[in-house]
């Protein structure tokens, strides 16, 4: 699939089939958000295959009001942390960098999965402390987000999205309708 047409057809899937993934298939996944870039190439990322039934189970009651549901659906899910002492510290001169280059190694990620036909979902409202307990993540890592990986058991519409006249400026700023 072209990366275009994966970026058009990609989709938030919230409900999953059983349908196992090849190991050879989560490795090429897992190795697209290696390849990512990161601010002065620190990689400040680890990612946490979670396979269990019952830790993703556990995870979901991390979330907040339990709400995300998905991540128990499916057969794997997959923590997204960020190393906030081993990365760019200075990013415009106000922010470290991690959860920006977790965010990228992520949505390549996800890329990934949606060319190799697999569902994903960012989920970023849950109770960081309850996943590094849960997880044993130590300081200074930071969960970042979370996602269920698996074979959609559903299609979603698209959406939309803004045009690009709403959300593009030249030269200099310009307030937008």
């Amino acid at each position: 699939m072209d990366i275009y047409e994966c970026i058009l057809n990609r989709r938030s899937i919230r409900h999953y089939t059983e349908k196992p993934i090849a190991d050879d298939v989560v490795r090429r996944v897992l190795n697209a958000g290696r390849l990512a870039p990161s601010a002065v190439n620190l990689q400040p990322w680890r990612f946490i295959v979670i396979r269990s039934g019952e830790m993703r189970r556990a995870l979901v009651e991390c979330t907040r009001g339990g709400k995300q549901r998905q991540l128990e659906m499916g057969t794997m899910a997959l923590v997204a942390c960020g190393n906030e002492r081993d990365c760019y510290q200075h990013q415009g001169n106000f922010l470290k960098t991690y959860a920006i280059d977790v965010a990228i190694a992520l949505e390549h990620i996800m890329l990934a999965a949606a060319a190799e036909g697999l569902g994903t979902c960012w989920i970023g409202a849950f109770d960081e402390p309850a996943v590094k307990d849960l997880l044993d993540i130590p300081d200074p890592w930071r969960v970042v987000a979370m996602t269920p990986l698996g074979y959609p058991d559903e299609s979603p519409d698209f959406k939309g999205r803004k045009p690009l006249a709403e959300i593009v400026c030249y030269e200099k700023w310009e307030e937008k309708g």
